[in-house]
């Protein structure tokens, strides 16, 4: 009989151990904790998200429940306070890499839509817990993503403090020229604007009511519409006494009434564009809220299974990693579910020997394998 894989080996698939053991060795990360190798620990977590483990004992458990699954895995034994070691030891630098790595297969898996390179910017909270009060005063952290609602991944990424202010890892995350990037007030720095604009990039964000602004021209809407003003202005010239301000341009500011009925005033570099296009692309930015929202009523980052910063990080960067896996499962088998049910389908059958495509489509249209043995029954 053919050999089959499990559920959870064939989703390890997308991202094969010669990949992962080359970022091992970049990392030196195995000379930390030799007792438990990190492909191990890898794939430890990632069963921990899949399942939802609440627990470092539920984790090992579950593994040791089904021994047989070890060996395709390349699992070794796993044992809690090994694992435990290991989260708190081992360089959460490694799971930024493989994250990476997993991203930029799921982009090009997920292809570019309609030409535009559409980038949502924001941040969240997640709470941790009291535990980690020693490291972290509130008991949260940040998560911080740049988000391609395209291609439905996270493309740049950071956990930080929570009183870390937004703006921070934005400056510090990669501009991709000629993108158009979303965000809210949390990103209002001119400097950040300038280093757009001068990448030859688009920006859509809120303009906040204390900002001065000089109006060069109004420009007439439709009557009867969502778009209530359509003006170009320019802002301050000068942010303080001794300091000029970094984008010296002009600016488009676009006054929208939203479905609540509030009236909302966005700005932007684009002088060209309708009003109506460059309010669309401000609530296109609800799709990096709904992401947030997934991840945390899908994934475990509610119960976490270590307190140091690194186990934290270390956890935090496992949900982005197995969001991703869920992602490329679902392209690479073309099924018709929506995640959320991938997942859950994905929790019930980790261990079960299946493909994933017969999981997602339990009865596809496709011709009886010719290897595959049937049983006739005789009538009496």
């Amino acid at each position: 009989m053919r050999y089959q894989d499990t559920v959870f080996g064939g989703l390890m698939k997308a991202f094969p151990r010669w990949r992962f053991d080359r970022l091992v060795e970049r990392h030196g990360a195995d000379h930390r904790v030799r007792r438990l190798p990190s492909w191990s620990q890898f794939v430890a977590m990632v069963h921990a998200q899949m399942s939802g483990a609440r627990s470092l004992r539920e984790v090992v458990a579950a593994l040791e429940r089904f021994p047989g699954s070890h060996a395709h895995l390349g699992l070794r034994p796993v044992r809690r306070s090994t694992l435990s070691d290991a989260n708190r030891l081992r360089p959460a630098g490694l799971f930024e890499d493989v994250l990476a790595a997993l991203v930029g297969q799921l982009s090009g898996a997920a292809g570019r839509q309609g030409g535009e390179m559409l980038r949502l910017i924001d941040a969240t909270r997640v709470a941790v817990g009291k535990r980690i009060e020693s490291w972290q005063v509130d008991g949260c952290v940040k998560l911080h993503v740049v988000y391609d609602p395209g291609a439905e991944t996270p493309v740049c990424f950071a956990v930080t403090s929570a009183r870390v202010n937004d703006i921070t890892p934005a400056k510090r995350f990669p501009i991709e020229p000629g993108a158009t990037y979303v965000f809210d007030k949390g990103y209002y720095d001119f400097g950040f604007w300038a280093a757009l604009d001068a990448a030859g990039c688009r920006f859509v964000t809120r303009l906040k009511k204390n900002s001065p602004v000089a109006l060069v021209e109004t420009r007439a809407v439709a009557p009867g519409g969502a778009v209530l003003a359509d003006r170009i202005g320019r802002l301050s010239r000068r942010l303080a006494a001794s300091r000029a301000n970094p984008f010296d341009k002009p600016v488009r500011l676009v006054t929208v009434r939203i479905d609540t009925g509030r009236e909302i005033e966005l700005v932007t570099n684009d002088l060209d564009a309708p009003a109506e296009q460059v309010a669309a692309l401000y609530k296109q930015r609800w799709q990096i809220e709904l992401f947030f929202k997934w991840i945390k009523q899908n994934l475990k980052i509610r119960h976490f299974l270590g307190t140091s910063e690194n186990a934290v990080r270390i956890q935090i960067l496992t949900a982005l990693i197995a969001y991703v896996l869920l992602r490329l499962a679902q392209i690479a088998t073309g099924t018709a579910l929506g995640l959320q049910a991938i997942a859950r389908l994905i929790a019930k059958t980790t261990f079960q020997r299946r493909p994933l495509a017969e999981l997602f489509d339990p009865t596809p249209d496709r011709p009886p394998d010719p290897n595959q043995l049937e049983i006739t029954f005789a009538k009496s």
